[in-house]
């Protein structure tokens, strides 16, 4: 059924799963406060900064360990975590810049729209979670 562990693999999915599980830990309490105060908005747009830049090196360094290990399938899809992640930070927080300046001019919709944003950051960080638990299995496995 399942061979022995493969320790490169391994060590790849462990740097992935590291700022996903945090993300998963620390962005719901954003749910706790309001978005209409600046600090606390700003808090948010740089977790959101710093979860999508340490998911992106993370990626990168793990895609490395498994291309060196062998491991082209498993590069591809490390890969594409860390490109989802540079191009979902862009987007993230573009999208958040153009929601705070919305705010302060006297948007009242705007505060709405920045909690959607972190609504739909905790949803795609969440489905990331879940398909690399659910590969963990494949992943693990060295190659036959």
């Amino acid at each position: 059924m399942f061979g022995m562990p493969d320790n490169v693999a391994l060590f790849a999915t462990i740097i992935l799963l590291l700022p996903m599980i945090y993300f998963l830990l620390a962005a719901p309490a954003f749910l706790l406060v309001k978005l209409d105060v600046r600090p606390v908005a700003l808090l948010l747009r740089a977790m959101f900064n710093g979860y999508f830049l340490t998911l992106a090196i993370a990626g990168a360094i793990g895609a490395t360990a498994v291309a060196v290990d062998g491991r082209l399938v498993l590069t591809v899809g490390i890969g594409l975590v860390a490109a989802f992640a540079v191009s979902s930070r862009h987007w993230f927080l573009r999208q958040m810049d153009a929601r705070l300046s919305d705010r302060d001019a006297g948007d009242a919709e705007a505060v709405r729209q920045l909690r959607r944003l972190h609504w739909g950051g905790m949803l795609s960080n969440a489905i990331q979670l879940a398909v690399l638990v659910a590969c963990i299995p494949y992943i693990a496995v060295a190659p036959a």
